[in-house]
């Protein structure tokens, strides 16, 4: 693999050891290792030329990202953020480190939880029982059937399901308070009426699970529910922490 610049993992403590199975990306993985910024360190291989967004290379950063956080806090960068060389890592971090300092003491033994709700798309009888304006619709294309009518209660029906699972999803964050420490909405996503990470203690992960679990259980006319986490703490952290390119 030959070498592009200096790929930028993370930001840990300066005590913090690497992993014993710790890889980079690469094919074969680069080798990782640590740059050290006075009481910080800067986690970081050797990168190589047409840098994509392949699924090993991925995996390999976010599994090594996991495998820091196993061993205490972590300031995660995002996939693919890449400096020219150790001396522009080592002077962009120095000149924010108290700034890392703090993100660090904050994310110590917190996860990031990511949860997703998107509406349920097969129980129209409960949409037209609770909804008058699908009913009121599907009334008027009864009478008046034709290919515009037809249009017009589809999209009456996405929008009723829509709207049923966005008043269901605005009762979950809510949940969450007393396990979670902070909430990130995240961008839009198609199909989804709740996009957010949540900030929760390694020890609250199972209850947090339960919450999600219980919640989707008493709504299922309403919302599909999608956890993923534990994942590296990206959504609460300042964006680029050192100079580098994507």
């Amino acid at each position: 693999m030959t070498a592009s610049g200096i790929y930028v993992y993370g930001i840990v403590g300066g005590s913090h050891a690497l992993p014993p199975s710790a890889a980079g990306i690469g094919e074969p993985p680069a080798p990782v290792r640590l740059l050290p910024v006075e009481d910080l360190a800067v986690v970081v291989s050797a990168t190589y030329p047409g840098l994509r967004a392949r699924r090993r290379d991925l995996m390999a950063h976010q599994n090594l990202l996991l495998a820091l956080a196993a061993a205490g806090p972590v300031l995660p960068m995002r996939f693919g953020m890449v400096a020219p060389d150790e001396a522009t890592v080592l002077a962009g971090v120095a000149a924010r480190r108290g700034e890392h300092a703090a993100v660090l003491e904050r994310l110590d033994s917190r996860v990031e939880m990511n949860v997703k709700i998107m509406p349920v798309q097969d129980d129209l009888a409960a949409l037209i029982r609770a909804d008058p304006v699908v009913q009121r619709i599907r009334e008027e294309t009864r009478r008046r059937p034709g290919y515009e009518a037809n249009v017009r209660l589809g999209q009456a029906v996405a929008e009723g399901l829509r709207r049923r699972a966005a008043d269901a999803a605005a009762l979950l964050p809510p949940q969450f308070a007393g396990i979670a420490d902070d909430m990130c909405p995240g961008p839009d996503v198609e199909g989804c009426v709740l996009n957010a990470s949540f900030l929760v203690p390694r020890r609250e992960e199972g209850r947090f699970r339960r919450v999600a679990e219980r919640f989707a259980a008493d709504h299922p006319d309403r919302v599909e529910l999608r956890v993923t986490g534990p994942l590296p703490c990206y959504s609460f952290v300042a964006p680029e922490p050192v100079p580098a390119r994507v």
